[in-house]
């Protein structure tokens, strides 16, 4: 029999707990999650007994992931939650049998690469006519949903919902917070392969709201409405995105994005949020930055935070503003960074 390596009981960390210990999750692609999936067939050709699958399952060296489709445990377990759902679609994909059904919602967003904020899908998502047959289960949920052929595209080699679909679907079932994230990441996508020109980008941006007023009176649409109308394609990072929506959440009314600075070498600061109206600028200060060996780029850490103190003094002095860091933890609640925000006596204006 083939065994597997002894990597021990499985202890899935969460990003969080990942950060404490210094060890960062890893993205991965589609076409990597699909190497991951572990065949029940091909294992029991290779030697395996079925006794031995389901021990290895028990211990939490592998997991089942569909009816058919399993994993390595410690390899999912390294992956971020966006890319542990795209191993939960290559194995669905995996054990689909033709029909009409269609990645979309969550699923798609994450094939997308639409980050999912604090969201964690309990299933694979599809789509299929309302007259096919709709029986979920514990691992795959099946929504009826009528899609015209030109929201429907493949560029993943499985067929899924359009970047302008998937948009609309999950800023209707998401937490707001998340939507935003979702539709900023969104718009920098067609930013991007639209040579970064702002009517395209405003021109895709109608296309979503279009989606919403065809679909008028579906669940979510008003929130999904107001999500699409808020997002900016200059946030940078799903931290940022957060932020913004929390901040007009509490009141603050105008946001500038990736204000730029002047540095000392001729080169530009940026800064990622101004309020406006309160003349204080904002940074969401992420501990990825300081703990990711790929982002650190071989520098030592007092390295990177002596160059970041020295930003902010510089930034502070040109622009004589109020510079106000905030974090994860202060993105708990409105409620927390309302109270960050105030213990620095910055409040909206009436």
């Amino acid at each position: 029999m083939r065994r597997l390596p002894r990597f021990g009981a499985r202890t899935p960390l969460g990003r969080a707990a990942l950060q404490r210990l210094g060890c960062m999750p890893r993205h991965i692609s589609f076409a990597e999650a699909r190497r991951l999936i572990l065949d029940r067939a091909d294992l029991e050709r290779s030697g395996w007994r079925s006794r031995d699958i389901t021990d290895a399952v028990r211990e939490g060296r592998m997991l089942r992931i569909q009816r058919n489709r399993y994993v390595l445990a410690e390899q999912f377990d390294d992956l971020w939650p966006e890319a542990r759902h795209l191993v939960e679609i290559a194995a669905a994909d995996a054990e689909r049998k033709g029909g009409t059904s269609v990645f979309s919602y969550q699923s798609a967003a994450v094939l997308w690469g639409l980050p999912l904020a604090r969201h964690v899908p309990d299933a694979v998502h599809v789509s299929m006519p309302a007259d096919g047959r709709l029986v979920s289960r514990a691992a795959l949920r099946r929504h009826a949903d009528r899609l015209e052929p030109s929201e429907i595209t493949n560029p993943f080699d499985v067929p899924c919902t359009t970047l302008a679909r998937t948009l609309w679907d999950v800023c209707r079932v998401l937490p707001p917070s998340s939507g935003v994230a979702a539709a900023d990441a969104a718009l920098r996508i067609v930013a991007s392969t639209s040579g970064g020109d702002p009517e395209a980008v405003e021109r895709w941006r109608q296309s979503v709201l279009d989606i919403g007023r065809r679909k008028r009176g579906s669940r979510g649409a008003a929130r999904a409405g107001t999500v699409i109308a808020f997002a900016n394609g200059l946030a940078e990072s799903t931290g940022e995105s957060i932020a913004r929506w929390m901040l007009a959440e509490i009141g603050f009314a105008r946001f500038r994005l990736q204000v730029p600075v002047r540095g000392p070498a001729g080169s530009d600061y940026r800064v990622d949020i101004e309020l406006e109206d309160e003349n204080v600028l904002v940074e969401f200060d992420g501990a990825v930055k300081y703990r990711d060996d790929e982002l650190r780029a071989g520098r030592r850490l007092d390295d990177i935070l002596l160059l970041e103190k020295q930003r902010e003094d510089w930034i502070r002095g040109v622009t004589q503003k109020r510079l106000v860091r905030i974090g994860w933890t202060d993105l708990d609640t409105p409620q927390v960074l309302a109270a960050r925000m105030a213990a620095f006596r910055i409040s909206p204006r009436p």
